[in-house]
């Protein structure tokens, strides 16, 4: 795989987005390499980890919702499947935060 460039980010916010909805691997050849050792927070390294654990699924969706999100990831310049994982993230921090409370 071709590795991308990271584009510029006006703030750390914008940089964060950017990482909560792209798959990094993408953009590793174009990371400067880090020799120093960084030691986090007990708490962060756990959720850390959490986040990187992920589990295929078979998730049967209709034709014209496939086609969909192809089209808008082509106009993004975003694999579909990405987008599709970041609009089930956004639900579910949605419903997570809002009126979904109760149900979770």
């Amino acid at each position: 795989m071709r590795s991308k460039r990271l584009p510029r980010f006006r703030n750390d916010e914008e940089f964060a987005r950017f990482v909560d909805t792209h798959d990094m691997a993408q953009y590793l050849g174009s990371m400067e390499r880090l020799d120093a050792a960084i030691a986090l927070d007990p708490r962060l390294a756990e959720r850390v980890k959490e986040r990187a654990k992920k589990r295929l699924i078979s998730l049967r969706l209709p034709l014209w919702q496939i086609d969909g999100a192809k089209r808008i990831g082509k106009r993004k310049n975003r694999p579909y499947q990405t987008l599709i994982q970041a609009w089930i993230a956004q639900g579910l921090r949605s419903e997570i935060q809002g009126v979904g409370r109760t149900h979770l």
